[in-house]
């Protein structure tokens, strides 16, 4: 095979088949936009580079765009995210270039994002935006040839937002993290049920009964604490904006600053996006055996560094929890490494869920392709009707039919002069 990649093992490749193949299933939605691509070719001879979690629904996202004409390379956009098998058969039954292996460290994960960007690309697709800001800062001279771009995570879109304010975003990208069929489902449903998943795969805990702390109440914190509290958990809140947590509050659950839950919490989960969240003085007053994990994009929510600092030894007690013991003999265990807990121990978001974002991903990339003359070096929300037909895609492959406004309701709904 001539194609260059690097992957953990091409005997791999039939296992990750039958993988793809089963998400497919539950991807109703990429499936039908697969089939349109594959006879109107949208994106014939578009060079794309992805930096994606190498998941099997991940794959079927490139299948898609394999079939809309693209020549697509894809990386890893964690180190510990990868789904070994599925990447070998992306490599071994698409012929399509891939980079990553479960558990890379550092040097070969940014090794990664620069063989991708080494296929010279006119379009990317990040998730967390580590592409975009190698493109940026260390390939300046392939900027030109870019005609846009998507980001699909909260994490991404903050970054991608500060570059375009400070005038250093070089072109375009449409923000899918933003789509309603994005954020509604993906963050809400998707992070909180494959976060729960990644925490009791990781530590096997019940969580009836336990404090569970949620730091962060947006759409990724409302869905992680909701299903906490479907298992029975005690859950507490934690936030820095105002409304989020009055909505956590009058959603049923206890709100108070990180500093008066860590004392009581069993488990602790980090869903902000922001830089130590949970710090040294949060860590001085946890609890003996208390759990922290991490569903934020990037390893930085926990300060593990203090961890380390504090601790006067560190063993692995299991594959995916590194315990810490501390001068004072309290342990506090770290799932995961202070990764993607949902990606790192479990398999990421359900293919049904991820069907709307892929879904996003794919019309995305043709709407940049169709008017890449129109659109400024910004961060781009998706079109109404992008999202508006996903959710009717979505809705038709269940089954489920909804009404429409009469002709009468719709000019009453455009109307003014009607009062009461």
């Amino acid at each position: 095979m001539s194609l260059n990649y690097d992957v953990k093992d091409l005997d791999l490749a039939e296992g990750g088949r039958r993988r793809i193949a089963w998400s497919d299933q539950e991807m109703p939605v990429l499936a039908h936009i697969r089939e349109r691509f594959t006879s109107e070719r949208p994106l014939d001879g578009l060079r794309v580079s992805a930096c994606l979690h190498i998941t099997a629904e991940t794959a079927n996202l490139m299948r898609t765009l394999q079939a809309g004409g693209a020549e697509g390379v894809l990386c890893a956009s964690n180190p510990l995210s990868t789904q070994d098998d599925v990447a070998a058969s992306l490599v071994m039954h698409e012929e399509i270039p891939v980079f990553g292996i479960k558990g890379e460290d550092r040097e070969r994960y940014y090794q990664h994002i620069h063989s991708a960007l080494d296929h010279k690309p006119k379009a990317t697709m990040d998730d967390g935006a580590d592409l975009v800001s190698s493109l940026h800062t260390e390939r300046p001279e392939q900027l030109g040839e870019l005609i846009g771009g998507t980001e699909e995570t909260t994490t991404g879109v903050i970054r991608l937002r500060a570059m375009a304010k400070d005038g250093k975003l070089a072109y375009p990208i449409i923000a899918v993290n933003d789509a309603m069929t994005k954020h509604l489902f993906d963050n809400r449903y998707g992070t909180g049920q494959s976060t729960i998943d990644g925490i009791v795969r990781a530590t096997n805990v019940l969580l009836a009964g336990k404090t569970f702390v949620v730091a962060g109440y947006g759409w990724c914190g409302r869905g992680l604490a909701m299903r906490a509290k479907g298992l029975g958990a005690n859950v507490i809140v934690t936030e820095v904006d105002p409304l989020p947590a009055l909505e956590a509050l009058m959603d049923g659950f206890r709100v108070m600053p990180m500093q008066e839950a860590a004392p009581q919490a069993d488990i602790l989960c980090t869903v902000t996006g922001d830089v130590n969240v949970i710090d040294r003085p949060h860590l001085e007053v946890m609890k003996d055996g208390a759990i922290l994990a991490n569903s934020g994009h990037f390893n930085v929510e926990i300060n593990i560094e203090a961890l380390e600092e504090m601790a006067t030894e560190r063993r692995k007690v299991r594959e995916f929890v590194d315990q810490y013991i501390l001068d004072d003999g309290r342990k506090l265990n770290l799932l995961a490494e202070g990764r993607l807990i949902n990606l790192a121990a479990a398999e990421g978001h359900p293919a049904s869920v991820m069907d709307l974002s892929f879904a996003n991903q794919a019309l995305s990339l043709e709407y940049l392709v169709q008017h890449r003359e129109e659109l400024d070096n910004q961060v781009h929300t998706i079109p109404e009707a992008i999202d508006q037909e996903i959710a009717r895609l979505k809705l038709k492959s269940m089954g489920i039919e909804i009404d429409t406004l009469t002709e009468e309701q719709s000019k009453y709904l455009s109307s003014w002069e009607v009062g009461t």
